[in-house]
């Protein structure tokens, strides 16, 4: 028989990418391009839907090309995204009604003060198991209804769907037959009851969202709907958000483990089996890649700049040319030259959920220089994590014994080691760095029966381990400081 393979769509904040799965679990190839960040005014980001689609899809006709395969070659189609970013589109056109509102997007801030102020906190952390913030899909749905000229009677007459990037992709992939999401991305909108699994009323009323906006929810592992290519029907049978699919990825199947994904954005989160557990300090409870009825849950940690702090130095401050330049530059620091950069481009997430601090850079004297700030930037990525860790173990009682880590920054051999260093735990970085898409393509295929979670764990192979070689007084003393600079950047943008 001839080979298939599993078409995985990665659709990211800065790019989309799609990768080609065999039935051995091995990437046979990837193709990517990167797509046009929108910043229309202070604080806020959007996209354009129809570029984010056309990229994609750029991609998968690449990766068939590049490879002399056609879509008879593809067995399934797996989706993971960047999760929260808002689509609000014409059900009879196919068109978005407004870009898509990126979730590092400040706009909505006031609404969710205006939340916070009839004393709805208790109730979204109880409900949906996250904090109020801008950062989730909620807000942004009611100001392109509120602000966008006929969109609320459009959307009460039933013209106008919602989706996260998911279900906006499964839209175009189906020519608008499907309108799903799964449990991860729907956990994640401050929309939905992630103990009843189901929209929350309550929610949609206070916000004024038409539930017949909303996808209809599934497991991750599902059916939802077909690309049809011509002679050929595919199903996308694998969907989740980029973080959840990530801890899928790195086989973090059982309570306690825990992953640290290093993409735009910087995003920890711990398995806590079907148990829900609710956070004392600033992490979010949402929910993890579900198979059938078998519903997991994990706590979560979000920093909002992580990865984006590198394209900063790259693209704002024009300080290094490629983001592999960082490495040796840090490196060619002095341990004892200390400045700190906070990149709170937008916010602070956990466990500080401060939508008004803002960037800083601390230390500076006059012989100061770009190395500096490309080592402070990226140890920045690293004392984010820590703040995320200590909030983990201290709601879960769980000590981690080892940090399994993906995205794009882990190829950073300064960052894994300064990463370790200031954890004092080991750093596992997995010979495929992979593990997003791969959550995707894991899921399409035990959804086709090519896999089990049994073979996650036992495919998974470890590229190398960071242990931490830094003595404590250093790391109590640099962590400290870095909680002093913190500080010094909160509530910045009330002012």
């Amino acid at each position: 028989m001839k080979e298939k393979y599993i078409l995985a769509l990665d659709q990211g904040t800065t790019s989309s990418r799609s990768l080609l799965v065999d039935a051995a679990g091995h990437i046979k190839s990837i193709a990517q391009k990167e797509f046009t960040q929108l910043y229309p005014k202070p604080g806020w980001v959007e996209h354009d839907p129809e570029e984010i689609w056309s990229s994609q899809w750029h991609t998968i006709q690449e990766v068939l090309k590049s490879n002399n395969l056609d879509f008879s070659d593809i067995a399934a189609i797996g989706i993971t995204n960047q999760r929260e970013t808002t689509i609000v589109w014409d059900k009879n056109s196919g068109r978005a009604v407004y870009n898509a509102i990126v979730w590092q997007d400040k706009r909505t801030a006031p609404e969710c003060e205006n939340l916070k102020a009839q004393n709805l906190e208790t109730y979204v952390r109880e409900t949906t198991g996250l904090v109020i913030d801008s950062y989730f899909s909620a807000t942004k749905i009611k100001w392109i209804l509120d602000e966008v000229e006929g969109a609320r009677r459009s959307a009460e007459q039933g013209d106008l769907l919602f989706g996260t990037i998911d279900s906006w992709l499964i839209w175009k992939l189906t020519k608008g037959r499907s309108h799903y999401t799964d449990l991860t991305n729907a956990s994640r909108t401050m929309l939905f009851n992630i103990s009843t699994l189901e929209w929350d009323s309550e929610m949609l009323d206070v916000l004024n969202i038409p539930r017949k906006m909303l996808p209809r929810v599934k497991p991750s592992s599902s059916d939802f709907g077909f690309f049809d290519a011509g002679t050929d029907l595919i199903p996308i049978c694998g969907v989740a958000g980029d973080q959840q699919a990530a801890l899928f990825g790195q086989a973090c199947l059982e309570p306690g483990m825990a992953k640290n994904t290093y993409g735009t954005g910087c995003f920890m989160l711990m398995n806590t089996g079907n148990k829900k557990v609710l956070s004392n300090n600033g992490l979010l409870t949402t929910l993890a890649c579900s198979i059938d009825d078998r519903i997991q849950y994990a706590l979560e940690g979000s920093v909002f700049v992580a990865g984006a702090a590198v394209q900063w130095l790259r693209d704002g401050l024009k300080i290094i040319e490629k983001a592999s330049d960082s490495e040796k530059m840090a490196m060619s620091v002095k341990e004892a030259e200390e400045v700190f950069v906070v990149p709170a481009f937008v916010g602070l997430g956990a466990p500080y959920w401060d939508m008004y601090s803002r960037g800083a850079i601390f230390g500076l004297t006059r012989d100061t220089n770009g190395n500096h700030l490309v080592k402070a930037t990226l140890d920045s990525l690293a004392y984010q994590t820590r703040d995320v860790l200590e909030a983990m173990i201290e709601d879960s009682g769980l000590r981690l014994k080892t940090l399994k880590v993906d995205g794009g920054a882990v190829v950073n051999n300064y960052l894994m080691q300064f990463q370790a260093d200031i954890l004092n735990v080991p750093v596992e970085r997995p010979e495929v760095v992979e593990t997003t898409a791969m959550g995707a393509a894991y899921l399409a295929g035990i959804y086709l029966n090519w896999w089990n979670y049994g073979d996650l764990v036992e495919e998974r192979e470890v590229e190398r381990v960071f242990t931490p070689l830094m003595p404590a007084a250093n790391r109590q003393r640099l962590y400290l400081k870095w909680k002093d600079a913190v500080s010094r950047t909160r509530g910045w943008a009330k002012y």
